[in-house]
């Protein structure tokens, strides 16, 4: 997309998710396991890696896209944040403070306190409404287990409505199989809102993000989210050699965004579907040893790296018409 003009750029809008790796304040939360995360926890988590990690996620944030926008997103959701504070924090940051970003967030039933959350350029998005989807899930003995909220944020896109589902399901922590039912739950629930929102609003124009601990073509994703009425264009971006996260070698593109088909249409005033990608420039990637080209992330266990996040942004593009 470098062969864009000046004016196509001014056009161009950038819709990005990214997984935070666990951006934790340095103050005690009683009602959250947060202990890891504090100046005496394991983690040595102190007010110097708290700037410096908001500071690093500020930059990469506002890179996002910007080779063919020429400008920071207009609308980032976020994972892994424990409460509104760092949210204000990171658009406070250097690289965002003089975008005038606005800041969506609710604290989540997590037993980690860990949230999603959206951030979003005033300038182009225009919050309307927001609100919180709960998942009902139970652990094996059949008690509540307390995960993240599907996040719901309404608003206007330079005047055109859009719905935005921010989401981080279920994680793999007990093995993959043995916690599908759980992400298949949450792609239910979030197929749910897509089916509410359209009986209310028949060609709701709605984009669905998130870490979904799954990739494009698992059961979750495939055969329950994406319907005939979504698109998912990270389909084509997962390779051997490339996705969002990498384990024990292997990538995975757990973090993706997926849209209604109506993105595709071409109506004045309009946003239509331009470009997909992962952001995974070199400065946010190991340089180098047996890590090379994985995201340069801010612990490994115990040991502090001080990079990014262990997650490598992704991100759409869209052209108003």
């Amino acid at each position: 997309m470098s062969s864009l003009t000046k004016k196509d750029r001014k056009h161009l809008h950038t819709i990005a998710f990214y997984n935070l790796e666990n951006l934790f304040d340095t103050k005690d939360d009683p009602y959250t396991l947060d202990d890891d995360f504090l100046p005496k926890g394991k983690k040595k988590w102190n007010k110097k890696r708290y700037e410096k990690k908001i500071y690093k996620l500020g930059k990469a944030i506002s890179s996002v896209g910007y080779d063919a926008a020429k400008k920071a997103p207009a609308i980032v959701g976020v994972a892994e944040i424990e409460n509104k504070r760092v949210l204000e924090d990171l658009a406070q940051s250097k690289y965002l403070r003089k975008k005038d970003f606005g800041v969506v967030h609710y604290d989540s039933p997590d037993e980690r306190g860990i949230d999603t959350g959206l951030i979003y350029q005033k300038r182009y998005f225009d919050v309307q409404h927001s609100e919180v989807h709960s998942l009902d899930l139970v652990d094996e003995v059949g008690r509540p287990d307390h995960t993240r909220d599907i996040l719901e944020v309404t608003g206007k896109l330079n005047g055109e409505r859009i719905h935005v589902l921010v989401n981080h399901w279920p994680s793999r922590r007990n093995g993959a199989d043995e916690t599908k039912h759980k992400r298949i739950t949450a792609a239910k629930k979030a197929q749910e809102i897509v089916t509410n929102i359209q009986d209310e609003e028949a060609h709701a124009k709605i984009v669905i993000m998130g870490d979904f601990n799954d990739d494009p073509f698992s059961e979750s994703i495939k055969e329950h989210l994406v319907s005939e009425d979504l698109y998912n264009p990270m389909e084509t971006l997962l390779s051997y050699s490339k996705g969002s996260l990498n384990y024990k070698g292997d990538w995975n593109l757990f973090d993706q965004i997926i849209f209604t088909h109506n993105f595709f249409q071409t109506e004045k005033g309009t946003h239509r579907f331009a470009h997909a990608d992962v952001f995974n420039d070199r400065f946010l990637a190991e340089w180098e040893g047996r890590y090379k080209g994985n995201p340069f992330r801010t612990f490994v266990g115990r040991k502090y790296l001080g990079g990014y996040s262990d997650h490598f942004p992704v991100f759409i593009q869209l052209k108003k018409q």
